[in-house]
């Protein structure tokens, strides 16, 4: 066995090395360049020393689906680790401050705010969770959005497994971002 899954085979997958035309050496890309591949295709952390410094944001969002008595014994703050919303708050900053130690490429930031807010719905029984981050930074804050919100998410599932263990998780996506050079994005689909 070459150490390659047997469904893969005679494919090489976007950003691995291959042989171009006459032999050369190239990067297969998909779509646009993947700034985290070398002219190699090997993993290597950007350098945004020469990036300007901007105001950044950006906001995530997920949801866990839970059953109503869950919600309700939630709402009359009868789970017996505790109060569920104030230890998942804090569970999905830390989470946001800890990204670069938890997604190998990330780059450590000075966040200047992290919000999470929680959104209890009845139609089918969820809880939304929102992640606001800014920065005064180089790179942008998309991925200490989208971990606040997991890390929340994994906490309410924690905090709660004792009497619902089918509770559900997802999806969690970024909702908007803005500053630099990119630009600004916006989710082009509201969630349903």
């Amino acid at each position: 066995m070459n150490g390659r899954d047997e469904s893969t085979a005679g494919r090489e997958p976007a950003g691995r090395q291959v042989s171009g035309a006459r032999g050369r050496s190239r990067v297969r890309k998909a779509g646009k360049r993947l700034s985290h591949l070398d002219a190699r295709g090997r993993a290597r952390m950007v350098d945004v020393g020469r990036k300007e410094i901007t105001e950044r944001e950006a906001v995530a969002s997920g949801r866990v689906r839970l059953r109503a008595a869950t919600l309700d014994l939630i709402a009359r703050g009868g789970i017996e680790k505790g109060d569920v919303f104030a230890t998942a708050r804090i569970a999905g900053i830390l989470g946001a401050k800890a990204t670069p130690r938890l997604i190998p490429l990330c780059h450590p930031l000075a966040l200047t705010s992290i919000a999470i807010e929680f959104a209890p719905g009845r139609r089918p029984p969820h809880i939304g969770i929102t992640c606001r981050v800014k920065t005064l930074d180089r790179t942008g804050v998309e991925m200490e959005a989208i971990t606040g919100v997991a890390v929340a998410a994994l906490t309410l599932y924690d905090m709660c497994k004792a009497v619902d263990r089918e509770m559900e998780i997802g999806p969690i996506r970024l909702e908007r971002k803005t500053g630099g050079k990119s630009g600004p994005f916006v989710r082009s689909t509201p969630r349903a």
